[in-house]
């Protein structure tokens, strides 16, 4: 089994194994096992306006780290596009560094998938995004010269007010993790 086939296989399983937490994260596991199944390139930005992404649920027990998208002006967790031959968990260890400027590490110090969510990410794009659980210090962030400069550490009950729709279910579960 190639490189990216092993990606690929190891994705759909541990998508296919998440239990959702409401019916948008239903929909989202159903188009993101559709994507890796039909999509010959998934990991790849340039190869498919629909993609996988990763993201980082960065949590402690008193919250989340979110940071306000430049372009769409939400509450979002970091995350982004897959690099080369990235694996969406190192992704978006990658993205919450660039973004936060955080020590970051996996909660559970290995990938850890707890939540899917597919939305249109601008530009034509359709992200596939698959969001990792994630923890840092409790500094706050300094995200880098060309990230959001609206970045910081919420409140879990804050956070449910300011996140974007897409994190409504995860919240719950994210903090649950650290409880």
């Amino acid at each position: 089994m190639s490189g990216a086939d092993e990606r690929v296989a190891a994705t759909r399983a541990a998508v296919a194994a998440l239990a959702p937490v409401n019916a948008r994260e239903a929909a989202s596991q159903v188009e993101v096992l559709a994507g890796l199944e039909q999509l010959a390139r998934p990991f790849d930005e340039h190869a498919a306006a629909t993609h996988v992404t990763g993201s980082a649920l960065v949590v402690r027990r008193e919250g989340i780290v979110l940071l306000k998208h430049k372009r769409l002006g939400v509450w979002l967790q970091p995350g982004g596009h897959v690099d080369g031959a990235e694996w969406p968990h190192e992704g978006a260890v990658r993205e919450a560094i660039e973004e936060t400027g955080l020590a970051v590490r996996h909660l559970f110090d290995e990938p850890r998938l707890i939540h899917v969510d597919a939305h249109d990410g601008g530009r034509g794009h359709r992200h596939l995004d698959l969001r990792y659980a994630l923890t840092a210090p409790p500094d706050p962030p300094v995200p880098g010269p060309d990230e959001s400069p609206e970045c910081r550490w919420f409140a879990w009950e804050e956070a449910s007010v300011m996140a974007d729709p897409g994190l409504a279910g995860v919240l719950d579960r994210a903090a649950d993790l650290v409880r």
